[in-house]
């Protein structure tokens, strides 16, 4: 897929960072996602799948903010995996005016509930917490459009694999993808539920 096919603020965004084209496990998994198509992406480490993940989220929510309540919920394993793929994902929105924001274990809760109603366009979460702030009314996935589980190999420890399928009950129809080296037996059972229709894409 070429880039010049997306939003024009996303493509100043990767010039910018010096991404020219896409590789070709990028090439092959962007359509699909820029589709709007439920998916697997399951390929080793560094096969750019973090990178295809951050270009179709942007490009999803047309590179810019709107309203208040979150139209992109990225699940990730704790607070280190969440501070580092906010980081990453502030690279590409630079130039735009999303809001990207960090929900994880051991930040005072009430602050998170604050922080969250005055506005985000993507919390990258992790399961615990994204469960518990739900639960307290903390945050609305009404809007939620794009619903994704990055590096998901560690969905079989403590209950982080019942806390995404209780989640996803609540959510209403949004494009589901699943990111992880391999396909495991646990985010292969999603399949039962939300990942039914799912492309299973994989690269080398």
């Amino acid at each position: 897929m070429s880039f010049k096919k997306l939003h024009p603020l996303l493509k100043e965004s990767l010039t910018n960072v010096g991404y020219e084209t896409s590789n070709a496990f990028q090439k092959k998994v962007l359509p699909t996602l820029k589709s709007g198509s439920d998916a697997y992406m399951i390929a080793p480490k560094e096969s750019g799948k973090t990178i295809a993940l951050i270009i179709s989220t942007i490009h999803k929510l047309k590179a810019a903010a709107f309203e208040d309540s979150p139209r992109a919920i990225i699940v990730v394993k704790d607070k280190t995996d969440a501070l580092a793929l906010k980081e990453q994902f502030e690279i590409f929105t630079k130039n735009t005016d999303l809001r990207v924001y960090a929900l994880y274990d051991g930040y005072d809760i009430e602050k998170q509930k604050t922080e969250v109603y005055y506005g985000q366009d993507i919390v990258i979460a992790s399961p615990a917490r994204l469960s518990k702030l739900y639960f307290l009314n903390g945050i609305h996935l009404g809007e939620v459009q794009l619903f994704a589980i990055e590096d998901a190999d560690y969905l079989g420890r403590q209950n982080a694999y019942n806390h995404i399928l209780r989640l996803s009950e609540s959510i209403q129809k949004c494009q589901y993808i699943i990111i992880a080296d391999t396909m495991n037996s646990k985010i292969k059972n999603y399949q039962n539920s939300f990942m039914c229709n799912a492309h299973i894409l994989k690269g080398k």
